[in-house]
């Protein structure tokens, strides 16, 4: 995959790879089609499954010594991921094909740079011998050992939209600015019918993340399905409205505490314009701590609220698209530094 396949913004240069989605317009929930055999685990490399296993027993020797931990919990592979069209309004529809995994199946596929010995990769890496020169929706499923699922929240009272910085304690991504809210789909937690329930996951995102309920979210769509190419990881982008909030009623709700306030060490609310997430995001002094996705989380959301308010698709995409070169020259005269 070339680097004109990846998101970018200006100087803003990202491993991330849009699959579909532009946020002009939604994903019906009902045109995001899932399937799942929770009977057949996903299957991983015999070489891949013993890093599994050293991954097992260094964690149950970190649990006897008291030490901190990681705990294996019940994931879903993606096994295949494709794309067509409604026939009469060409609405998109995404079908996904998941598969059972886990925690430390997750950390030992994310083991890219590592060198096999056995077999006919012995000697290359395992991105060199499953991911380089592959399309990346075609690979083996235990790559894709994990599903983020991302939320962009607008606050309806202010008209802001929320950035959030990643603690330095999570696993994934610290100390970098991120979505609102994000999870990634739990075996335990985001089953529905059987099947993988993206919608809920966002739901609960927003609410372990954020305090936010099922209840004062007044609108939430999904605009995008993308891969970070980096660390080959999907992931999804919804934009969710709170009609009723604004930045002070959240965290004033934050203050009262948060299920997993732990995640987050910092919440930036910006005006919800092109000007403004523009300029946010192409910051020098934030420019290189953004994760690989969320900008173009951002940008989806920003053109969707656009749409919203011209009642275009296409004048709202453009209404953001015109705001970039004044923004990457705003951000060009404050130079490296910032200042």
């Amino acid at each position: 995959m070339s680097d004109r396949d990846l998101f970018r913004i200006g100087p803003l240069r990202t491993p991330y790879h849009v699959y579909e989605g532009d946020g002009t317009r939604p994903i019906q929930e009902d045109n995001v089609r899932v399937y799942f055999d929770p009977d057949t685990f996903v299957h991983v490399p015999e070489e891949v499954l013993r890093w599994r296993q050293e991954i097992e027993d260094e964690q149950r020797t970190q649990a006897v010594s008291g030490a901190a931990r990681r705990w294996n919990h019940p994931r879903f592979a993606l096994e295949t991921i494709a794309v067509t069209r409604s026939d009469e309004y060409e609405d998109p529809i995404v079908e996904l094909r998941f598969s059972p995994t886990d925690y430390f199946t997750f950390l030992a596929s994310q083991q890219l740079d590592r060198s096999l010995e056995e077999g006919e990769g012995a000697g290359l890496t395992l991105r060199e011998h499953y991911l380089d020169g592959a399309d990346p929706v075609t690979v083996n499923g235990f790559l894709s050992s994990s599903f983020g699922v991302n939320v962009i929240v607008i606050t309806g009272k202010d008209n802001k939209m929320l950035f959030s910085r990643r603690s330095a304690t999570v696993g994934g991504n610290a100390g970098r600015w991120n979505s609102s809210a994000n999870e990634g789909l739990s075996g335990k937690h985001d089953l529905k019918d059987g099947v993988p329930d993206l919608f809920g996951a966002a739901r609960r995102a927003l609410r372990e993340e954020l305090a936010v309920q099922e209840e004062d979210i007044s609108g939430m769509e999904l605009l995008s399905f993308g891969m970070d190419t980096r660390r080959h990881q999907w992931a999804s982008c919804f934009r969710a409205v709170l009609a009723d909030l604004g930045e002070g009623d959240l965290r004033d709700r934050w203050s009262h505490g948060v299920e997993d306030k732990w995640e987050h060490s910092e919440y930036a609310f910006v005006p919800a314009e092109p000007e403004a997430v523009l300029d946010f995001l192409l910051d020098p002094e934030r420019i290189d701590l953004w994760s690989a996705a969320s900008p173009s989380f951002f940008y989806h959301a920003m053109v969707r609220t656009m749409v919203e308010r011209t009642g275009s698709p296409g004048a709202g995409r453009s209404a953001v698209e015109r705001a970039i070169a004044p923004a990457v020259a705003r951000a060009a005269a404050k130079g490296p530094s910032g200042v």
